[in-house]
């Protein structure tokens, strides 16, 4: 069962399963399965999909290459390459014992360290975009191995081009590795994010030891939930199952005063919160568990954490159809409240909204 290889722990069976432990078995992999006509679906760390109770019509690729590796360069920074398969916060944690500092903030982020570019990862002011040197890739159009540069991946937010690039569907790149430049600092990059500064008592802008930011960083995504751990439902999600929507700035006037918002690179638009939007459109932490909000599903199954609203959990019995069920009553529900329409984050497999 797919379920097995995702953190929301939902998913029925594949067609068949492929697990690729190197770059060679897993184009090979994809060129078998294209070359047949099947579908594909790729799993990391399974942390950014919900699949349906029905499972994947296809061939389902586990991709779990292994990986790490310094390059020093000229300038003296450091380059980080690794594969795709190893894990995100390893590959972070590793990066601080080797006296590396720039991925700090992206700790506990669950999921493999080739999906990050994908939807250009991040949280608490930083994202992969800021120190990713260039991703190598498998390009099923062509069946070549191309190395994309931090430009040629066309960021933004929660976005990339191997994100929008996609053939008949399915992914056109697959990526096999990924690189990283960073400085040998025992301080962090620059604290851009508030409540992260707050805890470490720097200012925004300013500098800390990189280990204890990375410290500081894991003890605030565990209070909300967003460290994976088989003991905690609150953590058996995608995590932020909706991203920040970014609006035309004019949609404060019908918001409250008190509506969290950011600047963004593009004129007249600002980011909201949709965490907050979730709470002020009457959906808690917990919304979901028997007996509250209105909306109602049995005990066990789906709520949105306990811990934080922008999450999606299975208490235990979850069902896919849970999952969405949730995700369908909040979405309706801030639409209706504010007029935003939310977009979920996590890759629907065989579901809909």
């Amino acid at each position: 069962m797919l379920k097995n290889l995702t953190t929301t722990r939902v998913g029925g069976p594949a067609h068949q399963l492929v697990t690729a432990t190197s770059e060679a078995e897993l184009a090979q992999a994809v060129a078998a399965a294209d070359s047949s006509g099947q579908n594909v679906l790729l799993i990391g760390g399974g942390s950014n999909l919900v699949i349906s109770d029905e499972g994947f019509p296809g061939v389902a690729i586990q991709i779990a290459t292994r990986g790490l590796h310094l390059d020093e360069q000229p300038s003296g920074k450091v380059l980080l390459r690794a594969a795709a398969g190893e894990s995100w916060d390893a590959t972070v944690e590793y990066s601080l014992v080797q006296g590396l500092s720039g991925l700090e903030a992206l700790s506990g982020i669950p999921g493999c360290t080739g999906a990050t570019p994908v939807q250009n990862v991040g949280a608490y002011g930083a994202d992969v975009s800021q120190a990713l040197a260039w991703a190598r890739v498998y390009d099923r159009q062509t069946s070549q191995v191309l190395k994309l540069d931090n430009s040629q991946l066309e960021f933004a937010y929660r976005d990339s081009v191997i994100k929008r690039t996609s053939n008949d569907g399915s992914p056109r790149y697959v990526v096999l590795e990924v690189a990283f430049l960073l400085e040998r600092e025992t301080l962090s990059a620059p604290i851009r994010y508030a409540e992260l500064a707050r805890r470490l008592d720097v200012e925004a802008g300013d500098r800390a030891d990189a280990l204890l930011v990375r410290q500081t960083v894991l003890e605030l995504r565990r209070t909300k939930g967003m460290v994976f751990d088989p003991k905690d439902p609150d953590s058996h999600s995608t995590g932020s199952f909706f991203t920040n929507p970014i609006v035309d700035a004019g949609v404060l006037e019908r918001l409250p005063e008190n509506a969290p918002n950011y600047p963004v690179p593009q004129e007249g638009m600002v980011k909201l919160s949709a965490a907050w939007l979730i709470d002020q459109a009457g959906f808690g932490k917990g919304y979901g568990l028997e007996g509250t909000g209105g909306f109602s599903v049995a005990e066990g199954r789906a709520s949105l954490s306990t811990k934080h609203t922008l999450a999606i959990t299975n208490r235990g019995e979850a069902k896919a159809a849970d999952i969405v069920a949730i995700a369908r009553a909040v979405r309706a529900g801030v639409q209706e409240r504010f007029g935003i329409m939310l977009v979920n984050e996590p890759l629907l497999i065989g579901l809909e909204l």
